[in-house]
């Protein structure tokens, strides 16, 4: 296993129902990207000489798909299977928007003065039945010892049984996390954390301040999916991923969700592991 010597690895990752309306085509939050960028920013010059208080922060960032991706793979069933010309074509259109995207979150990263390094997952991704058996680690270490921050993203990718898939972020990061040993993962989306209802339906939710691998049985016939298209699974397969990745990286000290809709948490949550908002995953 390898190591960032004398630094705290953070995985975070911005949703894609975050960054775009996901009931809509290609529909970027433009407003809301730009601050999380100057966020992020924030947090790495804040985090960027040790003190008494944390080390140097290194940053892995990663982001989902949104209503760029999303929608040509919902159309063309991208995650279950690819065999027909057209189901290819579809393939390709996927991998391209999902890229579209991934352009314009590491442009405005960049502009906030984030020092980024756009890594495309399918360039180096295998699966086997939905599942990573290969992607590339190397250049990830490599960026992360020169403190660049390297943008990893929901993306197709090559399946020796299906023909082609989808790999969310969550699998990548799962895929990622015993190869870079972080210490903490940070998703960012919509809502405030896990909530025991889902809120596209209406229904109040109470905020789920904690879960376990124990806990997480209880929580699977009250956890909703995501607001618009995703077929990814949304937020019960999200947890699945973070449940399974909390109980295998002995550095991880938790998985954090939190609202990135709330100016200035996302800052906070960087500088600080123990921001008491959102829901804390662990094993």
């Amino acid at each position: 296993m390898r190591t960032i010597a004398i630094s705290e690895v953070v995985f975070l990752k911005l949703g894609g129902s975050l960054l775009t309306d996901k009931t809509r085509a290609r529909a970027l939050r433009a407003d809301v990207l730009a601050r999380l960028a100057g966020e992020i920013a924030a947090a790495l010059q804040q985090r960027s000489i040790p003190n008494g208080s944390w080390l140097p922060l290194r940053l892995l960032i990663g982001h989902g798909s949104g209503s760029f991706g999303h929608i040509p793979a919902s159309k063309y069933g991208t995650r279950t299977g690819v065999t027909s010309p057209e189901e290819w074509r579809g393939y390709a259109q996927t991998s391209r928007e999902a890229a579209q995207l991934n352009r314009l979150v590491v442009d405005a990263l960049w502009e906030a003065g984030v020092p980024v390094l756009a890594i495309q997952p399918s360039a180096s991704a295998s699966c086997h039945d939905g599942e990573i058996k290969l992607l590339s680690e190397r250049p990830l270490l490599s960026a992360l010892a020169q403190n660049l921050v390297p943008v990893v993203y929901g993306d197709v990718a090559m399946d020796d049984v299906r023909g082609g898939t989808i790999i969310s972020t969550e699998q990548i990061f799962r895929w990622l996390a015993p190869r870079l040993q972080p210490h903490r993962v940070l998703l960012v989306g919509e809502v405030a954390g896990v909530l025991s209802a889902d809120p596209a339906t209406g229904r109040p939710g109470d905020l789920i301040g904690e879960i376990t691998p124990a806990s997480l049985p209880a929580l699977e016939q009250v956890l909703g999916g995501s607001r618009g298209v995703d077929v990814t699974g949304g937020m019960l397969a999200k947890v699945t991923e973070m449940v399974r990745l909390a109980q295998t990286v002995p550095s991880l000290t938790a998985v954090h969700l939190i609202s990135g809709l709330v100016p200035g948490l996302v800052r906070d949550a960087l500088v600080d592991p123990f921001v008491p908002e959102g829901t804390r995953i662990h094993a």
